[in-house]
């Protein structure tokens, strides 16, 4: 059975977006993933969408959801270091990933965060494997 998880941000428009991506690409035998903002957004940011292309995950897709647009209740919950507070969410487990937000920064800072998350994508879907989580 998969896990559901999400990944949580203020206006879902980089970091969770990229975390969804990779957890799509990397994670869909054990994960069933989504992610949201808790506020309204109206794009995914331009260079999130091209490094993470650069890598082979395809966002072209993708919007910002709201939290109102995901399961009311989860297997795993990650915000993404954004000090967002979020309305209670029922989950198993929750972590918050700390990392500094690449808006308005260089393509670089976008690709360092790309590759923070991905390793991060990776850690977690090794502990879902291995039933750590």
């Amino acid at each position: 059975m998969k896990k559901k998880v999400a990944f949580i941000c203020v206006h879902n428009s980089c970091r969770s977006q990229m975390a969804e991506g990779w957890a799509k690409k990397l994670g869909s035998d054990v994960l069933e993933v989504y992610s949201a903002g808790t506020e309204k957004y109206p794009e995914v940011k331009p260079l999130a969408v091209k490094v993470m292309e650069e890598d082979g995950v395809n966002m072209s897709s993708h919007y910002p959801k709201l939290l109102s647009d995901i399961p009311e209740e989860l297997d795993i919950l990650i915000t993404m270091g954004c000090n967002v507070i979020c309305p209670f969410i029922p989950n198993d487990h929750s972590e918050d990933w700390g990392l500094d937000d690449p808006s308005g920064g260089s393509i670089e800072a976008y690709r360092n965060t790309r590759d923070l998350i991905k390793e991060k994508v990776e850690d977690l879907i090794r502990r879902v494997k291995n039933r750590e989580l």
